[in-house]
């Protein structure tokens, strides 16, 4: 039987990542730091831009290095930095650019192509700090972790004969003694007669260190029920203490239940092509000042709701949430960046040779070095701001490309699939995260992007009115060639089809050399089946298309769609308290959030929750007539789930 969990921490140490600098550049950072001026001290440790970061998980070592060319059409796409030695002036494949207002931000420039091999499109990336995304990855792996309950048991008194023997090892050397009220064994010690009581196994129990466990079951239904925090202590009779303490064991008790109904069974299971619809959710954090830092200590901290993200990644035909992530670190402290910003000499580095440059804050404000280019008063403004930030709730937001980027290396390690096929708006972010987590895929053209974009300006009347429209133009136009089926799907799959022998989504270019090329046209189409809820919408294919028949392309694209995250986000939306949308204010001017929670970790256990809620035991009707729920059509189960069986493991 199965250990008591609990949730994993920072110190368990499940990710180990191996520090990228040595302790020789560190006596030398420290020994340029008052010499060099910022921009010279952040030009000698450029070499961060291609080192990269390497870390241990689950017994193997994943090397991770994202800065390269992201464009699918460009002859750089996915390669390293290198330098050609045997032509003449000896270029690189990329070059630094940047400006100098844009403090610390520099860019990756495509340099032309010297060998003659393809043609470089002069693409312009902005990089990624490698250490920071393995940082983001491990944030992201801790916190949906958890860990056995191992307690340090004393079987003996001091000076036992028996000491070295345990129940566990030696069960002939102790009595059993019964059980506990809480499922835990008694056992003493034949020779010292001490008594011991062991932890119950998982199955044993649900009620350990759970007072007034039979309210459990109602009170995950209130957690997905758009029931507030406040109203749900009314309606149970518990505290506001009780009520954290109980989202927390419900949100290990998901952790566990998808150890075994999600993890495993992803473990075992082949896709040939994986759907996938990645999107981003608008979030406010309702900041409020911490305990003692009352209003003479307020000094005006102008943004009181702090905007996050939550990225949700979604399977397109079965809508199976493969994971939802805020971009929040609860877990960082303003000491710690302090001491990463001392060790490591960051505010003097450019953002991708920073440790924390996922952050908001990626280094705290130093004093002034000798040669620092920034004066004492900016030094002292800074450091306002950033003191201001540390009266509100702890942690900080992690910028979006960072969570989306190690957002979607996890799902790639979950899913074994051999082609991809992405789905998004046209979000630089989700897009860019794409390209660098699946580069290998996309090289291979074993991997797509598809834009879908909605015009979110179009009244509800409008959309209905274009559902109906699109509905006619398609019938109408399979009369005209002669299709006797109305079924619209086919329909639209032959105008597609029709229309592809004559669209392309690239357009042909010729370089300076005169060598003929292809890159992106930024060329959409209207979908034929336009939707109730959003009308005609646009699509468009990012990567490259050209080796495909116009009918294989069609039956691609009568699947490009963003139903999968927007049904999750609408339960988010709709059925969790804190993370609905804003009221209106009385005035009607103003927008106001007060069902906003004040700590993001709850965030996240909440949409966990939900997840596996939605995932596993919430059916939906699809046009095959099958009520199902996603994880059974993703599947990975063949049952539907109740809340008793996440909390009860029955």
């Amino acid at each position: 039987m199965t250990k008591l969990k609990r949730l994993a921490t920072k110190e368990d140490e499940i990710v180990d990542v191996k520090i990228p600098i040595s302790n020789e550049e560190l006596k030398d950072r420290a020994k340029q730091y008052d010499l060099l001026t910022p921009k010279r001290f952040a030009t000698r440790y450029n070499k961060m831009l291609f080192l990269p970061t390497s870390f241990k998980w689950n017994g193997s070592e994943y090397p991770i290095q994202y800065n390269y060319c992201i464009n699918p059409f460009c002859c750089n796409f996915g390669k390293e930095q290198h330098k050609f030695k045997d032509v003449k002036g000896k270029p690189s494949r990329y070059k630094m650019t940047g400006r100098s207002k844009d403090k610390g931000h520099k860019g990756m420039y495509c340099n032309d192509n010297p060998i003659g091999r393809g043609v470089s499109q002069n693409c312009t990336v902005t990089p990624l700090s490698n250490w920071s995304v393995v940082e983001e990855i491990k944030r992201l792996i801790e916190i949906n972790s958890i860990q056995d309950v191992e307690p340090d048991y004393q079987f003996h008194k001091e000076g036992c004969s028996e000491e070295e023997s345990t129940p566990f090892n030696e069960p002939k050397q102790f009595y059993k003694r019964g059980k506990s009220r809480g499922k835990s064994q008694r056992y003493q010690c034949k020779a010292c007669k001490k008594f011991t009581n062991v932890l119950p196994k998982r199955e044993e129990t649900t009620t350990y260190h759970q007072q007034k466990n039979t309210i459990l079951p109602m009170f995950a239904k209130m957690v997905v029920g758009r029931v507030s925090v406040s109203r749900t202590c009314d309606i149970l009779g518990i505290g506001v203490g009780t009520y954290y303490h109980k989202l927390e064991w419900l949100y290990r008790r998901c952790l566990e239940f998808l150890e075994r109904y999600e993890t495993q069974p992803l473990q075992t299971k082949k896709f040939n092509e994986m759907w996938l619809n990645t999107d981003k959710m608008h979030y406010y954090l309702n900041n409020v000042r911490k305990k003692g830092q009352g209003s003479k200590k307020y000094t005006g901290f102008e943004d009181l709701n702090m905007q996050t993200y939550i990225v949700v990644s979604a399977e397109v035909l079965s809508r199976y949430v493969f994971r939802s992530d805020v971009a929040y670190d609860w877990n960082i402290s303003m000491d710690e960046l302090n001491e990463d910003t001392r060790k490591f000499k960051e505010d003097h580095l450019n953002t991708f040779s920073r440790k924390n440059d996922r952050l908001d804050w990626s280094y705290y404000p130093q004093e002034p070095s000798a040669n620092d280019s920034e004066n004492r008063n900016a030094y002292l403004h800074e450091l306002g701001k950033i003191t201001n930030r540390s009266r509100f709730v702890d942690g900080l937001n992690v910028d979006a490309p960072y969570t989306t980027t190690a957002h979607y290396w996890l799902i790639k390690q979950m899913v074994n699939a051999d082609e991809w096929r992405m789905i998004s708006d046209d979000d630089f972010s989700i897009r860019n995260a794409f390209y660098r987590v699946f580069t290998k895929e996309l090289r291979l053209s074993d991997a797509h992007h598809f834009i879908c974009q909605v015009n979110k300006t179009k009244s509800r009347k409008q959309c209905l009115k274009e559902f109906g429209q699109a509905k006619a133009e398609l019938l109408d136009w399979g009369d005209i060639r002669g299709f006797k089926t109305k079924f619209l799907r086919t329909l639209a799959s032959h105008y597609l089809t029709e229309l592809l022998t004559s669209h392309q989504f690239h357009e042909e270019a010729i370089s300076k050399d005169g060598e003929r090329y292809r890159k992106y046209a930024d060329n959409p189409i209207k979908h034929p089946l336009a939707t109730k809820d959003k009308g005609f919408y646009s699509v468009d294919c990012r990567t490259d298309l050209s080796a495909l028949e116009p009918n294989e392309i069609a039956k691609m694209l009568l699947n490009v769609n963003d139903h999968s995250t927007n049904s999750f986000i609408q339960q988010i939306r709709r059925y969790i308290s804190s993370l609905e949308r804003p009221l209106t204010t009385a005035r009607g001017d103003k927008k106001s959030y007060i069902y906003a929670n004040f700590n993001p970790k709850y965030a996240q256990f909440a949409i966990t929750i939900l997840r596996t809620y939605y995932n596993f035991c919430r059916p939906f009707k699809s046009a095959d007539k099958k009520v199902l729920t996603p994880a059974q059509r993703l599947g990975i189960t063949d049952k539907q789930f109740d809340w008793k069986d996440i909390i009860y493991f029955k």
